[in-house]
């Protein structure tokens, strides 16, 4: 079924100057607004009144699977009636077995006495985080789309990267990234944010917002309150920001609160500690501060308050497993994601419920969010794929080329020192660093040629990172978030802001000549050694 109507009609120039163009203007039609109708279903409080205690309990947890067949999947639903699982790489293989998994995992959840279907999620954001790989299109990711400066393209990346999803039974995406990067030395968030503008990224977040449940999936913003100037990783350690209340509403709050407009169905916590929101020294996913006084009251958030997996380092510092659970649900969650060790969470949280701790009103309220997202997704009706679909769907010539146009309309030249960009027809380069097989094999097909020996190039190619080989002209491709733009190493720099195939071929198109770079930064680029600053919305052309 087509799904995305394609604009061709354009005036403007094409991007392209030789072989495929394509038009500055041109994206994926979708549909823009608020998330669709609710589809039929069961009001979700009568659901809600008939559930068990330790039913109840089950719905607030999202957790790990093990294998890729429902048989092998199953204990978490069967035992504890969880609401939700998340996949990832080691429980996919192909659109038809994920649909099969999903279709199978929901009629085990729905034939048990609640007959509640379940969230079934990814960390699918496109980019550097992309769960799916080649199974599913791949699209460069949130700072490539914010390149482009255009809204729609990362509506269309949501949108498309949403179709596919729920297409193999999937309904929930961890994704948008909502955190402003404004931390060169960031070492989690980077080229996984649409920039350093909190104006900017607000906008792009809201578009992917609209793009991701308008095909149907639930778009979770996240890191609230703002990961984006940190120097730890979350993964190993306990992040603190020093910003102020008033930088907090400045540069963090903006996205979220364009999330939260835009109809976003959950937010997700940050394992990161900010003195300025809550001086208790708690990272946020306990803190009832941040999470209920500041996302639910002051934002007036009221969707599911998803925490951040449970088992990274940033949140385990100080409780134990069980404890960590209690406190988020009293903080403010609704939705447990990933803990450790399942049953210890669980038997907390319902030994909590069971003293008074966790109030019956508090749980009532977590689980009935749960199953208004649920409802909302359509998930009481519909809640099952199917693999004929998917393996329709998935990956289709549409979408390859939708991720396609997105790469080729991010690609910024940042530096073009004495106009050694683009190289001329057949010339001879060296490709060295860690992206150079994928980036030779573009060169080749743009028309240059690829030698192995420095003394024999024109010019020297970098894939991934700034690098010199000998005394031809050094110019990279960066792959990552684009910081390295600013040392001296090259006389010229094309940001790519991804190595999957469509970036390294878009980028190579630049180089050869054969496409007009159009792509302009999305963050500040500090200079070294004295060398000046490239800023956001900087970018040159030929």
């Amino acid at each position: 079924m087509a799904v995305l109507a394609m604009l061709a009609a354009c005036t403007d120039e094409p991007v392209s100057k030789g072989g495929e163009s394509v038009r500055p203007d041109a994206s994926p039609t979708v549909r823009r607004g608020a998330a669709p109708p609710s589809p039929p279903g069961p009001d979700p409080r009568p659901v809600l009144a008939r559930m068990s205690l330790r039913e109840k309990v089950g719905q607030l947890f999202v957790v790990r699977i093990k294998g890729t067949t429902p048989a092998a999947a199953r204990r978490p639903i069967e035992r504890y009636d969880v609401g939700g699982v998340i996949y990832f790489p080691a429980n996919l293989r192909d659109p038809e077995q994920i649909a099969g998994l999903s279709a199978g995992l929901q009629r085990a959840a729905l034939a048990r006495p609640p007959k509640v279907p379940l969230l079934i999620g990814i960390d699918q954001e496109q980019g550097r985080v992309n769960r799916l790989g080649d199974i599913a299109t791949r699209f460069p990711g949130a700072m490539a789309a914010a390149a482009t400066g255009r809204e729609a393209q990362a509506e269309a990346m949501a949108h498309i990267t949403g179709i596919e999803l729920r297409a193999m039974g999937l309904n929930l995406d961890y994704a948008p990234v909502a955190d402003v990067n404004v931390n060169p030395a960031n070492p989690v968030i980077g080229v996984r944010s649409f920039g350093s503008d909190p104006a900017r990224v607000a906008r792009m977040v809201a578009a992917q917002v609209r793009g991701f449940q308008a095909a149907g999936v639930g778009a979770v913003a996240k890191h609230f309150p703002g990961h984006g100037d940190t120097d730890v990783d979350s993964h190993t350690g306990l992040p603190s920001i020093g910003h102020s209340r008033a930088e907090w509403e400045r540069i963090d709050a903006p996205p979220f609160r364009a999330a939260i407009a835009a109809g976003a169905d959950a937010v997700l916590s940050a394992h990161i500690r900010v003195d300025a929101l809550d001086p208790s020294g708690r990272p946020a996913t306990l803190s009832g501060p941040i999470l209920t006084g500041l996302l639910r009251e002051r934002l007036g958030f009221r969707g599911v308050i998803a925490t951040d997996a449970l088992e990274m380092a940033g949140v385990r510092e100080k409780y134990g497993d069980g404890e960590v659970a209690v406190r988020a649900v009293l903080a403010g969650a609704d939705q447990l994601l990933m803990p450790p060790d399942l049953g210890e969470a669980y038997d907390a949280v319902l030994k909590a419920v069971r003293s008074g701790r966790i109030s019956r009103a508090r749980l009532d309220a977590a689980v009935l969010r749960t199953l208004t997202l649920k409802q909302t997704r359509g998930l009481f009706a519909h809640p099952e794929a199917d693999p004929a679909r998917a393996a329709e769907v998935v990956r289709s010539a549409p979408h390859r080329a939708a991720a396609r146009r997105l790469a080729e309309l991010s690609i910024t030249l940042v530096r073009n020192d004495d106009g050694v960009l683009p190289l001329r027809p057949g010339a001879r380069v060296r490709v060295i660093g860690p992206d150079a097989a994928g980036l030779a094999e573009q060169l080749r097909a743009a028309g240059l040629r690829v030698v192995r020996g420095a003394g024999r190039a024109d010019a020297v190619v970098s894939g991934g990172a700034a690098g010199r080989d000998g005394k031809a002209p050094a110019i990279t491709v960066g792959t990552g978030a684009p910081y390295d733009a600013g040392d001296g190493g090259s006389r010229g720099y094309v940001a790519a802001y991804s190595s999957s195939t469509e970036s390294l071929r878009a980028a190579a198109r630049v180089i050869a000549g054969h496409a007009k770079p159009t792509g302009r930064l999305p963050v500040h680029v500090p200079g070294d050694k004295g060398r000046p600053d490239y800023p956001a919305g900087h970018g040159l052309s030929y």
